[in-house]
C-alpha cells in the first residue's frame, strides 16, 4: 500500500536532506521582540564531536569558533557529536513577555536549555526522548522551554542537542499565548486526521470480520501502521500511550515502518491482483515482502542508526516499486490500478514537497509541514473508495451470478417439469401412465392395507385396426374422446378413487399402454351392487362418432380385486389382464380374475426350473449387441443380453423368462452367470480390443445379494479384466424399488471400481433427486423417447431436454433403439455420448461378433467425418 511508502520517504528524504545540506553559517546578533507578531530566530552553532564540553567551556568559546544560522534552522545529519546553539532575545518593549523556545522536532534524544542572564546561569531544563516523557515544562512533544523577559532585558540562551539518527533543530520563538493557540489549532488537526484513520481501520475491520477476505485485514492493518508512524514521528505516541518508557519509543518507531511495509505489499499485491496479471511485479512484490519482514526483526535487536540507514534504503525500493505497480496493472487492464495510481499522486507531491522542505528547497510553512500527512488522507480516502468500489461491484457480480443462477434453476425446473410431464402421461390422450397409476395404487393400499379394492382395465381391441384404417391422426382422435369421456364418467361415480397431482389436475383414469385404460375402485364405498358402474361400463360399449363414422369399439373389461387377486397393483393389473382374456363373451361382459382359470400359473413355475437346470448345465448362451461412440465413431462396449434354447419349447423370450426369474429369485443366480460368461468371453477379446467395456444387466433383486460384489471381484481377477471395464445396467424403476437398499448396494459395487448405468430411462417415472444420488456414470435413454425422434418436434425437445438435464447431472448418455443412420446423427448433433440399435448391429453371438469388429470398428464405416466447422 501506498501508506508505507510515503511515511519512509518522507524519513528518507529528511536523511538524504541532513546528509547534503549543511548550514550557511555567519557571525549572530540578538533576537529582538516586539510586543506581538513573528519572531524571526536565529542562532549560532557549534559542534562538540565528543560531547564532553560543559556550559563554562561552551560559554568561554570565542566567536569565531562558532557558526551563525540565519534561517532559525538547521539539518546535521545522521551524526554521533553534540550540537550546543546560542542565541539571545532582547525585549524592548516596555512590558514583561512571556516566551516559549520551541525546538520542533520531537526526534531529539537529549536537550539541555540553559538560561543565561548577565553572564550567569540562572535556569537549567533538560529534556528529550531519552528521558520519560513528564515532567516537561509544556505537555507538548516537541522540546519548548518557557521563559520571561522584563522590559528591556536581554537573555542568552544555550541549548545542548545530541540524538541519533537525523540530527535536525527547527527553532522558533513564540509568545506564549500564541504558541498555545497555534498548537491547539495544530493538535485538532492532527486528532481529525488520527481520527480519520481510525475510522477508515475500524470500517475495514467491519469488512473483514464479516466477508473473510484478507485484502480488507491488510489494508486495515497497513492503515494501522501509517498511524502509528506518524504518532511515533510527531511524538504523540511517546506522549500519550507510554510517557515512563523512553526506549520504547525509539524502537516503536522503527518497527512501524516495516510493519507499515508488509501490509502495504501484502495489499498492494491482493488488491491489484498481481499474481494473475503481472507476474514479474508480484515476483518484485513478494521478493520485498521478505525483506520487509527481516526489517521487522532487524527492528528489535538492531541499533538505531543502522536500523535507520538500512530502512532507508529498503523505503527508496519500496518507494520505486509501488511508483510503477498502479501504471502497470492499469495497462495490464486491471481496474484497481486506476484508483490505485490516482492515489498515489497526493501522496507523491506530499512526499516530494516534505523532501523539498527538509532539503531547504521550498519555505516552512503549513502545507510544507504537513504535506505528507495530507497526500496520506488523501490517498487512504481514494482507497477507501477504490475498496467501496471493489466491493459494490463484486455484491453486483454475486447479485448477477445469483440471479442467472435462479434463471437457470427455474429453466431446469421447467424442463424436468417437460421431462416428467412426458414421462409420466400418455402423449396422446394426456392421461397419467402407468407407473403414476402404480405408485398411486400402492400408496392406497399400504395407507389401507385392511379396505377391498378393485383395479379395473379397458381395452380397446379393435384399435390396431381402427389406426390402419383410420390413420394416426384420427385415431389419436378418437382415444382422445374415449378418454375424455371415460374420465368424465369415472368423476361421478363416487367409488373411484381420485387424487390431484402436483398442477392440481384430478387424476381418476391412467393409460396403462396404448390400448389400456385403467382405474381404481374403492370396493368397501360401494352401495348400488356397481350399477352405476355397470351403466358406464354400457355407455363406453356404444359406437363412438368421429367424422360422421360410427365407430364399433368392441371394448373388454377385467378386474382384479384386492387382497383376494394380489397385495400389489403390478399383480393387480397383471391379474385384472388375465381375467380380461377369460371374460365371457358378449357386450360389457367383464372378467374377473379366477386363479383356477390362470393358465400361466403351472408354465411358469415349470419354466423357473428348466432355467435352473439349463444355467446348471450351461445351456444358456449370451449375444452381444455393440455400443458406439458418437464422438469417435468407435465401438467402444458391449451391450450382454442373455438368451435361451429351450429343448422342446425352442427358442425363449427374455421378456417371457426374465421377469419370472426375478418374481421367483433365479435373476441371482441368472446373472452371476452372465457376469461369469461375459467377462470369460470380453477376455476373449482383450487381445485385439484391450479397452472394449461390457455391460451386463441387473435388477432390484440382484441389489439385495449380498454376495454379488465378492463373485464379480473374483470373476474380474480370474479372467484378468479391469473394473472399470463392466458395467452394471439398472432399470430406473428397480433403482427406486427400495432406494435405501438400493443406494447401499450400488454404492458398494461403485467402490469396488465397478461402472453403474441407469437403463431404460424414460420408460417411466423417475425422482430426479434420487437418481441424482446414485453412484452412475451413464443413463440410457429408452428406445420409447428415440423411436420418432425424426418426425416428432416433441420427442426431439424431449430427448434434447433429457440429454441436457442428465450430463447436467454429471453423467453420460447413451441411447438405445436407433435404427437408422439420421436418427443417429441428430443425437450426435444433440451432444448424446453413444449409441446402440439395430442400425449399428443387432444382438451377435461372440463368433459373429469377433467377425463383426473386423469388418466395422472403423470411424469412417459408422459415422460421417466431422465437418470443418466442427474440427
Amino acid at each position: 500500500m501506498i501508506v508505507t511508502k510515503s511515511s519512509a520517504l518522507r524519513f528518507v528524504f529528511l536523511l538524504l536532506g541532513a546528509l547534503i545540506c549543511q548550514p550557511a553559517l555567519a557571525d549572530a546578533e540578538a533576537v529582538i521582540v516586539s510586543s506581538s507578531g513573528q519572531i524571526e530566530p536565529y542562532f549560532d552553532v557549534w559542534e562538540n564531536p565528543n560531547g564532553e564540553a560543559t556550559l563554562e567551556e561552551v560559554m568561554a568559546l570565542d566567536d569565531s569558533q562558532w557558526r551563525h544560522v540565519p534561517e532559525g534552522s538547521a539539518t546535521f545529519g545522521i551524526t554521533q557529536s553534540a550540537y550546543w546553539l546560542r542565541f539571545s532575545v532582547q525585549n524592548q518593549t516596555a512590558q514583561t513577555l512571556n516566551l516559549v523556545a520551541e525546538l520542533g522536532y520531537s526526534q531529539l534524544d537529549d536537550v539541555i536549555f540553559h538560561v543565561i542572564s548577565n553572564g550567569d546561569p540562572i535556569r537549567e531544563v533538560r529534556t528529550g526522548d531519552r528521558r520519560p516523557f513528564h515532567p516537561r515544562e509544556i505537555d507538548h512533544p516537541n522540546m519548548l522551554l518557557r521563559f520571561t523577559l522584563s522590559p528591556d532585558e536581554s537573555k542568552t540562551l544555550y541549548v545542548r542537542v545530541q540524538t541519533e539518527g537525523s540530527l535536525v533543530v527547527p527553532l522558533d520563538l513564540w509568545h506564549e499565548h500564541e504558541f498555545f493557540g497555534s498548537a491547539s489549532a495544530e493538535q485538532k488537526l492532527h486528532f481529525f486526521y488520527y481520527g480519520c484513520l481510525s475510522v477508515i481501520i475500524l470500517i475495514n475491520l467491519a469488512v473483514f470480520l464479516t466477508l473473510r477476505e484478507k485484502l480488507y485485514l491488510y489494508y486495515a492493518l497497513a492503515i494501522s501502521g501509517y498511524l502509528l508512524f506518524f504518532a511515533s514521528i510527531k511524538g504523540f505516541s511517546f506522549q500519550v500511550l507510554y510517557p515512563d518508557f523512553p526506549a520504547l519509543h525509539a524502537r516503536m518507531l522503527l518497527l512501524s515502518m516495516p510493519v507499515l511495509g508488509l501490509f502495504s505489499l501484502l495489499f498492494c499485491r491482493e488488491f491489484l491482483k498481481t499474481k494473475e496479471h503481472s507476474p514479474r511485479l508480484d515476483f518484485a512484490i513478494r521478493l520485498l515482502i521478505f525483506v520487509e519482514t527481516l526489517n521487522f526483526v532487524t527492528a528489535l535487536v538492531a541499533g538505531y542508526n543502522w536500523a535507520i540507514l538500512n530502512f532507508s534504503i529498503v523505503a527508496i525500493i519500496f518507494f520505486g516499486l509501488l511508483f510503477v505497480a498502479g501504471p502497470v496493472s492499469w495497462a495490464e487492464g486491471v481496474r484497481a490500478g486506476k484508483f490505485f495510481t490516482l492515489a498515489w499522486t497526493p501522496l507523491t507531491l506530499g512526499v516530494l514537497a516534505t523532501a523539498g522542505r527538509a532539503m531547504g528547497f521550498l519555505p516552512v510553512n503549513f502545507l510544507t509541514e504537513h504535506a505528507m500527512q495530507i497526500g496520506s488522507g488523501l490517498e487512504a480516502f481514494i482507497l477507501t473508495l477504490a475498496l467501496a468500489d471493489r466491493l459494490y461491484l463484486e455484491r453486483k457480480d454475486r447479485y448477477e451470478a445469483q440471479e442467472n443462477s435462479l434463471r437457470k434453476e427455474r429453466a431446469r425446473n421447467l424442463a424436468q417439469q417437460r421431462l416428467t410431464e412426458a414421462m409420466t402421461h400418455d402423449p396422446v390422450t394426456g392421461l397419467p401412465n402407468r407407473n403414476r397409476f402404480e405408485r398411486m395404487a400402492n400408496q392406497v393400499i399400504s395407507q389401507n392395507p385392511d379396505d377391498e379394492y378393485i383395479v379395473g382395465i379397458v381395452r380397446i381391441t379393435r384399435m390396431e385396426e381402427i389406426h390402419r384404417t383410420l390413420g394416426l391422426a384420427r385415431s389419436e382422435r378418437l382415444m382422445k374422446m374415449l378418454a375424455q369421456q371415460m374420465t368424465e364418467l369415472a368423476r361421478e361415480l363416487p367409488m373411484v378413487r381420485c387424487r390431484k397431482d402436483d398442477q392440481g389436475r384430478t387424476e381418476c383414469v391412467y393409460q396403462l399402454s396404448g390400448d389400456c385404460l385403467g382405474l381404481l375402485i374403492d370396493a368397501t364405498a360401494v352401495t348400488d351392487q356397481f350399477a352405476g358402474m355397470n351403466k358406464a361400463i354400457q355407455l363406453l360399449s356404444e359406437p363412438v362418432t368421429i367424422d360422421h363414422l360410427a365407430i364399433e369399439l368392441d371394448p373388454t373389461f377385467g378386474a382384479a380385486h384386492y387382497p383376494y387377486h394380489g397385495d400389489s397393483a403390478a399383480l393387480l393389473i397383471r391379474n385384472a389382464h388375465i381375467g380380461m382374456e377369460n371374460a365371457p363373451r358378449g357386450v360389457m361382459a367383464t372378467g374377473v380374475y379366477s386363479p383356477q382359470h390362470d393358465i400361466y400359473s403351472e408354465s411358469r413355475l415349470t419354466l423357473m426350473s428348466d432355467l435352473k437346470e439349463a444355467l446348471q448345465r450351461d445351456q444358456t448362451c449370451l449375444h452381444y449387441q455393440p455400443k458406439m461412440c458418437l464422438r469417435t465413431g468407435r465401438v467402444v462396449g458391449l451391450e450382454a443380453l442373455v438368451r435361451w434354447h429351450h429343448p422342446e419349447r425352442g427358442w425363449v423370450f427374455p421378456s417371457d423368462f426374465i421377469p419370472l426369474a426375478e418374481e421367483t429369485g433365479v435373476i441371482t443366480q441368472l446373472t452371476r452367470w452372465a457376469v461369469e460368461r461375459g467377462l470369460k468371453d470380453l477376455a476373449a477379446l482383450a487381445g485385439d480390443y484391450p479397452d472394449l467395456e461390457l455391460s451386463i444387466n441387473i435388477s432390484a433383486r440382484d441389489l439385495t445379494d449380498k454376495g454379488l460384489v465378492q463373485s464379480i471381484q473374483a470373476a474380474l481377477s480370474q479372467h484378468g479384466i479391469r473394473p472399470n471395464q463392466l458395467t452394471l445396467e439398472l432399470t430406473e424403476t428397480a433403482a427406486m424399488e427400495d432406494p435405501e437398499t438400493g443406494f447401499k448396494a450400488l454404492q458398494a459395487l461403485a467402490e469396488a471400481g465397478l461402472q453403474i448405468s441407469i437403463d431404460d430411462f424414460g420408460s417411466g417415472y423417475s425422482s430426479l433427486s434420487y437418481l441424482k444420488q446414485l453412484p452412475a456414470s451413464e443413463i440410457k435413454l429408452d428406445r420409447s423417447l428415440i423411436i420418432d425422434i425424426l418426425e416428432s418436434d416433441s420427442s426431439r425437445v424431449i430427448v434434447e431436454t433429457a440429454v441436457n438435464m442428465v450430463h447436467g447431472l454429471g453423467y453420460a448418455v447413451i441411447a438405445e433403439g436407433v435404427e437408422n443412420e439420421d436418427a443417429a446423427q441428430l443425437l450426435r448433433e444433440l451432444n448424446c455420448d453413444r449409441l446402440q440399435g439395430y442400425w449399428l448391429s443387432k444382438p451377435l453371438p461372440l463368433a459373429e461378433l469377433q467377425d463383426w469388429l473386423l469388418v466395422q470398428n472403423f470411424p469412417s464405416k459408422l459415422l460421417p467425418q466431422p465437418t470443418a466447422t466442427e474440427a
